[in-house]
């Protein structure tokens, strides 16, 4: 992942997923671009097309406030994808925190495994589940491995039984790393996981390409467990202010549901193989 000019791979890709006609332009059948040209980017943002393309082409280093608001209005961004744009064209002074926290606190670690009876997990801007307590675990168990949300979204088959709606979560993933990951623009872990992804799954790397930015604070989510069938659970998301760039994830059920009954069960199976693996003469394991 290279990020010599990744503000005019940002505008180029937001640019083609804007049709002409949602910016109120007019639309001709003998278009050779699927969204705006940089001339209509240009003219809906109120500066001039060299100046514009110089701004795309990595020429134009130095763009204003009042700039940038402007294209992220002709390019329809979001709050979060309008933040995103200001973090690539003004990066973060070199006293700000440029590396996010590795290890998860023992105090939270206690929160998770004693006060917490969900699913919890903390991830890390790379989307490394750096912790989960024993019903994390036990959520995640039908996956060879529970290393990397992303890796196990795109790599693993399971992911496509355990997500119902795979298409929805593999948006969702990807959108939050870009969210996740921008306050963090030189961390080798992000690149790393990027790259690994990018080589084994075009799925991935197609959207990747898109630049959508899109945090996954809260979200109702459907999945399947092997072992409890079906779930629609809420997910949220918590920031560890104490550590940064981690999150905390933690799944509920609607009380009184079937989802919350397998919720029951799932806590069940997760304190069955904790007490099998702390029993003596069993070596305990971590997490797969």
């Amino acid at each position: 992942m290279t990020r010599d000019n990744e503000l005019g791979d940002f505008l180029r890709a937001r640019r083609d997923l804007v049709s002409p006609v949602d910016a109120g332009l007019p639309w001709h059948t003998s278009r050779r671009v699927p969204g705006l040209r940089r001339e209509e980017v240009a003219l809906l943002a109120g500066v001039s097309t060299d100046y514009y393309t110089r701004l795309e082409q990595g020429r134009e280093r130095h763009p204003s406030e009042q700039v940038l608001e402007a294209v992220a209005r002709a390019l329809r961004l979001d709050g979060d994808a309008t933040g995103y744009l200001f973090r690539l064209a003004q990066p973060a002074p070199r006293t700000a925190v440029t590396d996010p926290a590795r290890t998860v606190s023992p105090e939270l670690t206690r929160l998770m495994n004693h006060f917490l009876d969900l699913p919890a997990c903390v991830v890390s801007p790379a989307l490394d589940i750096l912790a989960a307590n024993p019903a994390g675990q036990q959520l995640y168990s039908g996956f060879d491995r529970m290393d990397n949300l992303l890796r196990m979204v795109f790599l693993d088959p399971a992911a496509r039984r355990f997500y119902r709606d795979w298409d929805h979560a593999a948006q969702g993933v990807v959108g939050n790393l870009r969210a996740l990951s921008a306050p963090f623009p030189n961390d080798p872990r992000v690149a790393q996981v990027v790259g690994e992804v990018s080589l084994h799954s075009p799925a991935f790397a197609a959207l990747w390409a898109r630049y959508e930015v899109r945090p996954r604070t809260s979200e109702d989510k459907h999945l399947w467990h092997p072992l409890v069938g079906g779930m629609r659970l809420h997910y949220e998301a918590f920031t560890v202010t104490s550590a940064p760039g981690q999150q905390l994830f933690v799944y509920s059920a609607e009380p009184g549901t079937p989802s919350a009954d397998a919720l029951v069960l799932l806590r069940s199976l997760a304190g069955d193989t904790l007490a099998e693996h702390s029993a003596p003469g069993v070596e305990s394991r971590t997490a797969r």
